[in-house]
This record gives structure tokens, C-alpha cells and sequence, in this order.
């Protein structure tokens, strides 16, 4: 084996450019295949570092319609669970909760998630210094101690990774905690800076997000059986909680990230897959027109006694060398393309606690994949020559009679498939990219430039009444709108496009209705409507005084109003919203918030439950009529607004020195690629469209050196044709007509694949479908592609000697 290894390297090193471009064309192939995986294998085997996370789980229900909605639980409910027979352990956490750092210079705002005492034997995760959060730390019935775990990440920002951090006291919102213990890197829960003790209650208005994992051996069906009475009886506990109808639906944790990446990465793993075969039949081709040029040689060492195995064994080395050297340029590329593949990722498509690398079974898959690609190219040359007619070989016109037969079927239909999986990957590409503008030039209803959206939270125990919240809040939009760069500013509680409001039931005056009916709730400043340049249809707006006293009074949209007012008369009608009312200390709202509204006007359409679904009906009211502990505010700059960033946080600072800004604040575009579609939109689009070009390459690479071999195969025939009469054209168009079969067969049988494949890829990449003008423009490209790399060497053909021609061996 040895020795065959050696005969391959000097075999290639006299051909350099035959193993550069084999290599390369691996390389592509293996490096592209091999990033893809390591997403998948990072998503699917290995997404979480806690204990049985394959066992757990998240508790929903699914109302009569199919709709998924999440189930919180209050502190009895969570006892309860926790007895449940199909339940191994369950804890709690509350959160994410915006604190400050108080006694610094600058306020920093510190996202944190309370956590119930048994959380750390939960999650099985041993704390990198220190510990975790211990049950000592909330004892049943009493207040929490003043202790806090520190994320990885924070530990690194503020801390600067000092590895005595241990026992040290931290202030948030003038309460000092005892730093106990810093979290591993990939403890995540909450993408949470902090973690501190959560104190249950038997508060009914408190609601907890259960962590539950499940026995071993219980599967979800059985799960789901023994929780739908125990829900049963919750939502009679706390009935606003639940639909009316449901059934309970357990999923596993990652089910939710699986929905969407999961479909997009199978997708990229077929695209690279396709990139993959293209490379090797292109290895294959190679290999094939250096075999024919090699059977003399081999010929010769059939003769002095050389079993078929023997050639067989040295030519298969030579294919399993250089897929091992694509390999490691493969591994090389993957290095590299990872990153930028995880950057390119949807923020939250993915459980942030997922470590995306090449590791150790991402290099044993790459080493699996070379040995299979090695083989699987080199198997086509080696049973091709291992068995060489030597008599005939051995004559010198042999040259003329090695060009046919098998030898030209086999190169015409690994050139064809490869000009096939470049039409489907193509097609494919164009109907990504198709479908990716579409959501790119959608119509979104709002203006987005030069604006952002600011969210500032409001602590615990601060501005508490409804009058001192409103306040603060009013005080804020007044300086921030005051300040020279700002165009104009409004309150978006929860209205920031393109998702925005929340779903919630509605009641239209004098009008029966058999079912519940749903909208989108927005609690909104009147300047909200100028800021985002969204134009008032019909009516007015809110003016000051009503805005002060949080008066009833309702906007509307267009869907809205063509749904229940079709006759255009929808001023001065009433509808109610059962669900706006106070919620101390979370929410204040004025008396009877949940009482009548009255319409007092109709504004247009504004995206506001993403970029590919319809608008839903909407109603705006004022953002006093209920203040949560938390507001976002919209600000219009002159230029770029995340350049005045710094400005409006010390503004927020003037306002009140403990209150500080959301440490992540975007601009509105930021906020529509941030959308799940547009975000795998071009995910998808992208790596398709990428992969489908180096496919191009590879089988533009491929059709030229099967049209240089033949042509040098044939170089004698076209001689003794020029010899006789034929013109350089003649002999072009000879060229050409073999190669135009190859074509034709290839895009016929890649246009069939692109049809077969097109609900497939509608189906798994939404808004992507075939477009006749797509196909036909992959296929005069392709053509194009294809044509460019024939004539070359039929031009080179036509251009011959016939003297040379005809002494050519």
C-alpha cells in the first residue's frame, strides 16, 4: 500500500494541474458538506450541556383551531407538577428581568432570570467557579438571600474573566447581592447576565415558565395524557390563561428551533450534497481522461504480469490520495466557513447554549466522507482500465481506437449528470432568491429609515402608580423629542414593526358574535402614527388631554374596518378589549381600561405580524390607558439614529439616574432581518445561490476537459477530415454536435429534477416556487456556461495542422 501511495504522488506530480483541480474540486465540495454539518450535528445531537436534556420538555396546549399556545404556571401549580407521576424533576424560572448597576458612572442595563432553589439540581450543570444556585438560598416561605450566579458572558464583559469574583457584592437597583458562583459558557437559560433565587408564592397573578424533564421511558403521548386533567384543573384555577377548548402538547425543547432551521439546514445539506456529487464526478472525469492516456502504460504491466486487483489497487489509491488531500483543504475551508455560516444564522433560530465548531465528530464524518467520495469517483476509472486489450494497445495507432465505446458513454453521462444537478441547484437558487426579493420589496405600510426603536424597562418597586409611570414615561418621550437631531419621537409600548401588538379577544358594540374574535392590541403615542409615516385615513387623532387622563377612545386600521364596518362608518362605534386592565405591580391601568372604546378614527395598514402574512386587524389606544413596567420609544433621526444612542441614554439618565436603556437597541431595518423570514430567506437564498455557482464552475470545468480529451482523442480523425476537405467550421460543428447531445440530455434531465423538486422546495423554503422566467434564464445561462467551455478546445480543434494532425500519436 505503501508503495502504491508513492507511485500516486509522483504519478500526480506530473500533472500538477489534473490534482489542482481534482483537489479543488473536492475541496469545495467536502469543506461546503462538512460546515453544514457541523450546524446540524451541533442543533440535532448536541444542542444543550443539561442534565437529560433529550427528556426535556415544554408544556403547551393547542386550541381548537391547531394554535399553539405556551402555559405558564403559578407556585402551587408548580408543586403540584412536580408530584406528577410522568415528571422526574420540574423547577421554575421567571424572567428575563431588566435590572441596573447602580453606583456607576453610567448605569448598564443587566438582563436577569430568577430562578426557583431547586434550579441547579435541574439543570445538572456544575458552575465554573464557585457554585450554582442551591435550594439553602430561597427556603420555603421566606425571602431569597441577596445571592447572584454570574453568566460567562457577563462575568467576561464586567468583570474582565477575574477568577477571584467569588464573594465579591454587586449592586443592582441599589440592592447588594454576594457574587456565589460564575456559570460555564454554554449555561445560557434566558440569555440572561444574572441568576438569582426565585421565591415562590402563592400569588395567583404570577405566572412561571415551568422546566420540566420527564421520566426516562415516558414518552410524550403518555406524557400528554396524564397533564390533560392536571391542566384541566389549572384553568379553572386561572381561566385567563387558557382557551376554552384544548388539548395539552408537550414538545421537546428543541422542537421549536427544529421547525424552521431544521428545514432550511436539510435543504442546504441537499444543496451541498449536490455540490458534493458534482465535484466527484468532475474527479471522475478527470481520473478517466488521464486513464486513457495512461493505458499503454498500464497495458504493459498487464503484460509482464499485473493482476486486474493490482491496477485496480494502484488506481483507487490514486483517487483515495487525492480525496483525502480534498479533504483537508476541505477541513481547512470549513474552518473558515462555520463562522460566517453561524453569523449568517437567524438570531434566535438556535438554542444560544449550541457550541457550532468543527469538532471531533465532525472531522470523523469528514475522514468517512473523503473514503466514500474516493471511492465513489475512482471506482468508474479503475474498472474502466484494470483490464486493458494489450495487443491492441500496444499498437501505435492506438490512439485512434480507444476513443469510443464505453469510455465516450461514460464521460457523456457524468458530463450530463453533472450539467443536471447544476440545473436543479440553479433552479432551485433562483426560486430562493425569487422568493427572498419578494419579502425584500414587500409592502410594508411604514417607513423604516433613520429610525429606532428604544425600549427602556422600568424596575422593581419603581414608579409603581399609574400617575408616576405615565409621567416617567411622558418626561422621556419630551426630552428625547426636544433633542436637535431628532426628527420626531413616539411611544411604542408594543407596536414596533413589522411584529407588533399583542393577540388579544375583542368585542364590537351590538354585534353578536358566535365565536371569539382576535386582534392586535398596540398602546401607542399620537406621534407614533408621524414618526413611522403611517397616514390617518379617516378621523382624528389623540389630542393631549386625552393622552394625559388615558382616555377611551380607539383607533383602528383598514383590515379592521373592512372587516366589521364594510359600509365605511366605523367612527364613533364602540369595541372593548376584556383583557386591558391593571395587573399590580406588573401593569396600572385607568378605571374601566377594559371597558367601551370608542373609534374616533382609521389609519392605513402597517405590517404587523411579519413580512409574508396578511395584516391582522389592529386597534391603537393610548399608551396610558395601561403602563406596564415597560415602554419602547420610536425615534426618527436626521441621519443614522443609532449614532445619537449614547445622547437619548443620557437622556433617559437625566429622567431618572437608575433607569437605563435595553443594552440592545436596533434601527427598524434591523428589526424586519431580524424576522424569521427574511432571516432564512436569505440564509437560503444566499448559500443556494453560492453553492449553485460553484456547481456552475465545477460543471463548466468537467464539460471542458471531456471536450479537451476528445479532442485529442480525435486530433488524427480531424486531421485526415481537414486532409480531405473539410474547413475549420466543419470540424467545429463536428465538435459541437457530440457536446450539444451532452447538453441537451443533461438540461432535460435537470429540468425534470427542478419540476419533480419544486413542491419539495415551496414546502420546506417559504415563498419560494419555480418561475418559468427563472428556469428559462438558469437554462441560457447554463447553456451559455456550457457552450464557452467547449468551444474552447473545439476552436483549438478547428485550428489544427492536418500535417501535424496526421503525424499525431
Amino acid at each position: 500500500m505503501l508503495q502504491d501511495l508513492l507511485f500516486s504522488v509522483r504519478e500526480l506530480r506530473k500533472r500538477p494541474g489534473l490534482a489542482l483541480t481534482a483537489v479543488i474540486s473536492l475541496t469545495l465540495g467536502i469543506g461546503a458538506t462538512t460546515a453544514v454539518f457541523s450546524v446540524i450535528y451541533a442543533l440535532l445531537v448536541n444542542p444543550y450541556p443539561y442534565l437529560g436534556a433529550d427528556r426535556m420538555i415544554e408544556l403547551n396546549v393547542l386550541n381548537e383551531k391547531g394554535d399553539n399556545r405556551w402555559i405558564g404556571v403559578t407556585g402551587p401549580q408548580l408543586r403540584i407538577l412536580q408530584k406528577a407521576n410522568c415528571i422526574e424533576d420540574a423547577a421554575a424560572t421567571w424572567g428575563t428581568w431588566n435590572l441596573t448597576t447602580t453606583g456607576e458612572d453610567l448605569p448598564e442595563d443587566v438582563p436577569s432570570v430568577q430562578m426557583s432553589a431547586n434550579a441547579g439540581v435541574y439543570f445538572g450543570v456544575p458552575a465554573l467557579l464557585g457554585r450554582t444556585i442551591i435550594p439553602s438560598d430561597a427556603p420555603e416561605g421566606q425571602d431569597p438571600a441577596p445571592v447572584i450566579v454570574l453568566s460567562y458572558q457577563f462575568w467576561q464583559r464586567h468583570f474582565n474573566s477575574d477568577p477571584a469574583v467569588v464573594g465579591r457584592n454587586l449592586q443592582l437597583v441599589h440592592k447588594n447581592y454576594t457574587i456565589v458562583g460564575v456559570l460555564p459558557s454554554r449555561f445560557t437559560i434566558g440569555d440572561a447576565d444574572v441568576y438569582v433565587p426565585l421565591k415562590l408564592t402563592n400569588d395567583t397573578s404570577v405566572y412561571l415558565q415551568p422546566r420540566v424533564r420527564l421520566k426516562p421511558g415516558v414518552t410524550r403521548e403518555a406524557a400528554n395524557a396524564e397533564l390533560q386533567p392536571l391542566f384541566e384543573q389549572f384553568a379553572k384555577e386561572t381561566p385567563n390563561r387558557y382557551p376554552e377548548k384544548f388539548r395539552t402538547h408537550v414538545r421537546a425543547i428543541s422542537d421549536r428551533y427544529m421547525e424552521h432551521l431544521g428545514r432550511s439546514l436539510f435543504l442546504l445539506m441537499g444543496a451541498v450534497g449536490l455540490l458534493l456529487l458534482i465535484g466527484c464526478a468532475n474527479v471522475s472525469i478527470l481520473l478517466l481522461a488521464r486513464g486513457t492516456a495512461r493505458q499503454q502504460e498500464l497495458a504493459i504491466r498487464s503484460a509482464i504480469g499485473a493482476s486486474r486487483w493490482r491496477i485496480q489497487r494502484q488506481l483507487l489509491t490514486e483517487a483515495l490520495g487525492l480525496s483525502l488531500a480534498g479533504a483537508a483543504g476541505g477541513v481547512l475551508l470549513a474552518y473558515r466557513a462555520v463562522p460566517a455560516l453561524v453569523r449568517w444564522l437567524p438570531e434566535y433560530s438556535f438554542p444560544h447554549e449550541a457550541v457550532i465548531r468543527v469538532n471531533l465528530p465532525v472531522l470523523a464524518f469528514t475522514v468517512a466522507l473523503a473514503i466514500l467520495t474516493g471511492v465513489l469517483f475512482g471506482l468508474a476509472p479503475a474498472f474502466h482500465f484494470s483490464k486493458p486489450h494489450v495487443a491492441q494497445l500496444m499498437q501505435s495507432s492506438s490512439r485512434r481506437t480507444t476513443g469510443g465505446g464505453l469510455g465516450k458513454r461514460t464521460h457523456s453521462l457524468l458530463v450530463a449528470g453533472q450539467i443536471a444537478l447544476t440545473l436543479l441547484l440553479l433552479t432551485s437558487a433562483g426560486a430562493a432568491m425569487n422568493g427572498f426579493l419578494r419579502v425584500i420589496h414587500a409592502d410594508l405600510g411604514y417607513d423604516p429609515h433613520n429610525t429606532m426603536s428604544v425600549g427602556i424597562p422600568v424596575h422593581q418597586n419603581a414608579h409603581v402608580s399609574w400617575e408616576d409611570r405615565t409621567t416617567y414615561f411622558t418626561q422621556l418621550l419630551a426630552r428625547i423629542s426636544a433633542m436637535p437631531e431628532v426628527v420626531a419621537a413616539g411611544i411604542s409600548t408594543n407596536a414596533t414593526p413589522p411584529w407588533n401588538g399583542w393577540n388579544t379577544s375583542f368585542e364590537v358594540f351590538g354585534t353578536p358574535s358566535s365565536q371569539q374574535e382576535m386582534l392586535r392590541a398596540n398602546l401607542v403615542s399620537p406621534e407614533y402614527f408621524s414618526v413611522l409615516h403611517i397616514p390617518l385615513l379617516q378621523g382624528r387623532l389623540w389630542e393631549p388631554p386625552e393622552i394625559v387622563r388615558g382616555a377611551r377612545l380607539a383607533l383602528i386600521n383598514q383590515t379592521l374596518a373592512r372587516q366589521y364596518f364594510p359600509q365605511g362608518d366605523a367612527l364613533g362605534h364602540q369595541l372593548r378589549l376584556p383583557d386591558v386592565k391593571a395587573e399590580p405591580p406588573f401593569s396600572q391601568a385607568v378605571k374601566d381600561s377594559n371597558s367601551w372604546l370608542q373609534i374616533i378614527g382609521v389609519v392605513a395598514d402597517a405590517r404587523d405580524d411579519g413580512l409574508n402574512k396578511p395584516v391582522k386587524p389592529a386597534v391603537y389606544v393610548p399608551y396610558t390607558l395601561q403602563v406596564g413596567m415597560y415602554t419602547q420609544i420610536l425615534v426618527r433621526a436626521r441621519s443614522s439614529p443609532l449614532a445619537i444612542l449614547n445622547r437619548v441614554r443620557m437622556e433617559v439618565k437625566a429622567v431618572d439616574p437608575d433607569q437605563q436603556v435595553f443594552g440592545q437597541t436596533r434601527d427598524l431595518q434591523q428589526w424586519i432581518e431580524r424576522q424569521d423570514e427574511y432571516a432564512y430567506g436569505r440564509l437560503v437564498a444566499t448559500l443556494f445561490t453560492g453553492f449553485s455557482v460553484l456547481a456552475l464552475v465545477l460543471a463548466a470545468i468537467g464539460l471542458f476537459s471531456v471536450v479537451s480529451y476528445s479532442v485529442a482523442q480525435r486530433t488524427n480523425e480531424f486531421g485526415i477530415r481537414m486532409a480531405l476537405g473539410a474547413t475549420p467550421r466543419n470540424v467545429l460543428r463536428l465538435v459541437f454536435a457530440s457536446t450539444g447531445r451532452t447538453m441537451i440530455g443533461g438540461i432535460v434531465g435537470g429540468l425534470l429534477l427542478s419540476l419533480l423538486s419544486s413542491k419539495l422546495l415551496a414546502q420546506w423554503a417559504e415563498g419560494s416556487a419555480q418561475n418559468p422566467m427563472v428556469i428559462a434564464g438558469v437554462i441560457v445561462l447554463l447553456g451559455a456556461t456550457s457552450s464557452i467551455a467547449a468551444w474552447i478546445p473545439a476552436r483549438r480543434a478547428s485550428a489544427v495542422d492536418p500535417m501535424v494532425a496526421l503525424r499525431y500519436e
